[in-house]
């Protein structure tokens, strides 16, 4: 029986277009993402450097960068936040029958932004449906690695045999499945996280 159930954010609430930030990059003249640009978003999502430090490793790099058209590429891949998935989400904790949290890979300036185009209204009333809300940046650990996981199940006291998670990544999903999780690998496009409760798993 399920009991807990574990939300990604991107792609499971908010709407995200996972190549826009590429593409206005490539338009600022980054065409070629190193491997040293990969390990330091990674560090930067798991909150081991600061934004100044992200934005200035960039800048160092690229020269022809400036900050505002670097923030704004980065900021590309984040889209609308259909509502309705709000509604259901206020449904599920009103039916006080499982226990919710939020664990999601993001970072300052991301999290900055949602909550500047959301308004400190809507952005809170998303966040107090969670008992727990996780962000990598805030908890220096990120998907799909286990101890992200375990961090989750061992702070909570969680039964992995009970708990669902949902996410729209398999490398994510995978982890979590290996620690004994029941997961939910939402196609984006095709399905919609309202649907939870039609799961065999429910």
């Amino acid at each position: 029986m399920i009991k807990n159930i574990i939300f990604d954010f991107g792609d499971i609430f908010i709407n995200l277009d996972k190549e826009a930030t590429y593409r206005e990059l490539a338009k600022l003249g980054v065409t070629d993402i190193s491997q040293d640009m990969i390990e330091t978003y990674y560090k930067y999502e798991m909150g081991l450097i600061s934004t100044d430090e992200f934005v200035d490793f960039y800048q160092v790099k690229f020269s022809q960068l400036n900050r505002e058209d670097l923030v704004n590429a980065w900021n590309a891949i984040l889209l609308d936040f259909p509502l309705h998935r709000l509604e259901f989400l206020k449904e599920l904790v009103a039916s006080k029958k499982y226990r919710i949290f939020l664990l999601s890979n993001t970072n300052d300036l991301h999290i900055s932004w949602i909550q500047n185009d959301w308004g400190a209204a809507l952005y809170n009333e998303f966040k107090s449906c969670f008992e727990q809300f996780y962000l990598s940046h805030e908890i220096n650990f990120r998907k799909p690695n286990a101890n992200i996981y375990e961090f989750v199940l061992n702070e909570n006291n969680l039964n992995p045999s009970e708990t669902i998670f949902i996410d729209d990544t398999d490398e994510n999903t995978n982890t979590a499945k290996e620690l004994g999780i029941h997961v939910w690998n939402l196609a984006p496009g095709k399905e919609d996280v309202v649907d939870l409760l039609k799961r065999k798993e429910f």
